[in-house]
């Protein structure tokens, strides 16, 4: 039976770039990656082709970068004062945990730094980039009233992926 709105999934994933080896992030030997569908707690083209699966099915799921982290934005850069980074070792590359003006945490790159500037990437490090998902579907159910309410596995409690941390398209 196909996956549809208001269960909560449980997934394993290995997930890679398209055309490449290196593995980017994967919850095998791990708890699973558990969401409740319809809540936009994944990457909306991973979440569409799971709803196609059921319990126990293994599929290699190829999302494309506009229904995954979106396409990468040349505007997305920003130069901000270097006081604002006082204390931090700045290399180019280093990723930097911030909030974003909704309160929802936000990943931003350097990607280069003055005495007096930082500029930094604001685009999603996955950005622009096609990706393959070999996922297992471990466990399909119904949420809960209270999981459905609340947006959240498990309840109040939380135990979700939400899209502002962690893995699997999330941030």
């Amino acid at each position: 039976m196909a996956i549809t709105e208001n269960q909560v999934v449980g997934i394993e994933y290995e997930l890679k770039e398209v055309g490449e080896s290196d593995v980017l992030d994967s919850n095998i030997g791990q708890a699973p990656l558990e969401f409740i569908t319809g809540k936009s707690q994944i990457i909306p083209g991973l979440e569409s082709q799971l709803s196609e699966l059921s319990t126990g099915d293994k599929a290699d799921i190829m999302v494309k970068a506009a229904d995954a982290y979106g396409e990468h934005n040349p505007e997305a850069f920003d130069d901000v004062p270097r006081e604002q980074f006082a204390g931090l070792d700045l290399k180019e590359g280093l990723p930097l945990f911030g909030q974003g003006e909704n309160g929802e945490t936000i990943q931003v790159v350097v990607k280069a730094f003055t005495d007096e500037t930082v500029t930094i990437d604001y685009n999603h490090p996955l950005a622009g980039k096609d990706l393959m998902f070999s996922v297992t579907v471990l466990d399909v159910r119904d949420a809960t009233p209270d999981e459905v309410l609340s947006g959240q596995v498990g309840g109040h409690q939380g135990g979700g992926c939400g899209t502002d941390g962690g893995s699997c398209g999330c941030n």
